[in-house]
């Protein structure tokens, strides 16, 4: 049993998970209408599998062709269709595969952020990776801008190895988190990274990073967001859900980790599980926070996320999950989960789509 608890790194989140479950079953149920906030984060990477610049371009191309007519089909209850976040990476960037996807998110189908994959860097040559990034990505008219005219991101460590979390493999950089919020990172959006051993024990939370932030692996220690309190020296993690289900079959449980994929798409019963696991700041239970991830770009993964599995997920976020009674849908990008967070944290109440461009703007079209 050890050595299986090992092997899947459970021994990294698995007491977090059990006393979170004790939690809930003491909490008192939310009396009321509770929003659902749905954001589907993809770590899209068009060269995946170290194809040709013109496979990249089909991939790009399939996306634009498909993903209007997918969200044409499905309203929330703002009458919003569903949003995509596109975590592209820094080192993947070619213009004739950045342009057009900054056209299908400019058309209102989502936003561009950033991803990156990196190793042995020093904090140094991390950074003019990230500048580099920022100004050619930015360069097609993404990213938020603050009122200074500096451009400000979301972030997703490519190989999960946020500030060094995998033992200085596909990093380097110990003080990562300073660094991101340096360059205009407002919210980190990488895990959960189960089974790997990235996943820190902190699970199913927004939070502040608590430890040093000097030190590798500083969001091991958190800050739970809550009302009435926020932090203005760090940039926001922003986790999706993480848990343990039973399922029919040798092993008696299976991690959910909000991975969406052909082979595990987003089915009713894992929709259940990741609303089940109740994400929200404290002090407003009445808006739930699910993230999930996927890597959409390759052909296998597209076909599934713009063919009817996707639909099928769609349906019942938009009927199960936005009756107007017990929830109502809000599809967001990644940077209005951000502004809803922290208008949460600044006390805020009512219906959250209100506050989807509360601190941060839109990428200028």
């Amino acid at each position: 049993m050890l050595s299986k608890l090992r092997e899947k790194n459970l021994q990294n989140w698995l007491p977090s998970y059990l006393y979170q479950r004790l939690i809930r079953l003491r909490a008192r149920k939310h009396a009321g209408v509770r929003h659902l906030l749905f954001a589907f984060c993809d770590h899209y990477e068009p060269l995946w599998g170290g194809v040709s610049q013109a496979v990249g371009e089909e991939r790009v191309g399939f996306w634009v062709d498909a993903y209007p007519r997918l969200a044409g089909e499905f309203r929330d209850a703002d009458g919003r269709s569903p949003r995509h976040s596109f975590f592209y990476p820094a080192d993947q960037y070619h213009p004739r595969l950045v342009e057009p996807l900054t056209s299908l998110a400019h058309a209102g189908h989502g936003e561009i952020e950033l991803h990156l994959h990196h190793e042995g860097d020093t904090r140094e040559t991390l950074r003019a990776k990230l500048v580099e990034g920022l100004d050619r990505i930015g360069s097609h008219g993404n990213f938020s801008r603050d009122d200074d005219g500096h451009m400000r991101y979301a972030f997703i460590h490519g190989d999960w190895a946020l500030a060094n979390s995998r033992n200085g493999r596909f990093c380097g950089v110990d003080d990562e988190l300073t660094l991101l919020f340096e360059t205009g990172c407002y919210a980190d959006f990488t895990f959960p990274s189960a089974p790997d051993e990235s996943q820190p024990a902190v699970i199913n939370q927004i939070y502040w990073p608590a430890g040093d932030l000097c030190r590798a692996r500083a969001h091991e220690e958190a800050k739970r967001a809550r009302a009435g309190e926020t932090s203005s020296d760090r940039l926001l993690m922003i986790q999706g859900p993480l848990a343990l289900v039973p399922r029919l079959s040798r092993m008696p449980l299976r991690i959910e980790n909000a991975a969406v994929t052909a082979n595990d798409p987003g089915t009713p019963a894992r929709i259940a599980q990741w609303v089940a696991q109740d994400i929200h700041v404290e002090g407003r239970e009445d808006w739930v926070f699910v993230k999930v991830h996927t890597h959409g770009a390759a052909e296998t993964q597209a076909a599934s996320l713009l063919g009817e599995p996707g639909r099928a997920m769609h349906r019942e976020l938009t009927t199960r999950f936005n009756d107007g009674v017990c929830w109502k849908l809000h599809y967001l990008t990644a940077r209005e989960m951000y502004n809803i967070a922290m208008a949460a944290m600044a006390g805020h109440r009512g219906d959250p789509y209100d506050f989807r461009d509360y601190r941060l703007r839109p990428p200028p079209l």
